[in-house]
């Protein structure tokens, strides 16, 4: 039988890696014991051979988003590592948005979520500021990166060419000039410009909290 020969294979990282998947499709809301072991083919009772329930699952899912972002490098400086620990997070939350409100929540971490802290701690620490400017940078740097994969994942286009301007056109036919100046300026001269990506602010964004960071370490007499 096909629910036999799966479940030969079933092990912890095979349930938390169907949760994944399943969340990535259908998002987080839909996923239960029983749909779960229904895509992994075994019966509900099977899973709890290899998890508690369904909150050990979600740490488990999220701590495979954090396996899947990259460390900050400690070989390199403290600016550019956390750039690209930046970007690497934005990527992994744009393949799984229904982590996003869950990437701090868990209150029983395992070693994958805590490395990964440690490792983005240690880089703050290791570039010489006084703590509460690492305690703000580390703050303020995922607020940014988490704010704009949440602001990325609700807006009505996709990445399909033609999405956004389609959409732009849409929302600008309904707009009076007169009643909304701006709004139709901003969106006549900018928005439904050949070129623009809303994600190009990503960049812009994060080089401005960066550079803010810096200058508070500053004046704070780090580094």
């Amino acid at each position: 039988m096909a629910r036999d020969a799966k479940r030969v294979v079933l092990d912890r990282a095979a349930v938390v890696a169907g949760a994944v998947e399943l969340a990535d499709e259908a998002g987080l809301e839909p996923l239960t014991i029983r749909r779960l072991a229904d895509r992994l083919g075994v019966r509900p009772m099977t899973m709890y051979h290899y998890v508690d329930g369904k909150d050990d699952i979600v740490d488990g899912m999220v701590g495979q988003v954090f396996d899947e972002i990259e460390r900050p490098d400690p070989g390199i400086p403290w600016k550019e590592s956390i750039r690209r620990r930046a970007r690497s997070l934005r990527t992994a939350l744009r393949r799984h948005p229904w982590a996003i409100p869950l990437m701090e929540s868990r209150r029983t971490p395992g070693a994958d979520i805590l490395d990964h802290h440690e490792a983005v701690l240690a880089t703050w620490l290791g570039a010489g500021f006084e703590l509460p400017v690492v305690a703000h940078g580390m703050a303020v740097v995922d607020a940014f990166v988490y704010g704009f994969a949440l602001q990325e994942s609700a807006l009505p286009f996709g990445e399909r060419d033609g999405d956004l301007a389609e959409i732009s056109g849409d929302i600008a036919a309904h707009l009076a000039p007169d009643d909304y100046p701006a709004l139709t300026r901003f969106t006549a001269e900018h928005v439904m410009r050949p070129g623009y990506d809303f994600g190009d602010s990503f960049e812009v964004g994060l080089e401005i909290v960066l550079d803010g960071i810096e200058r508070l370490a500053a004046r704070s007499g780090g580094q």
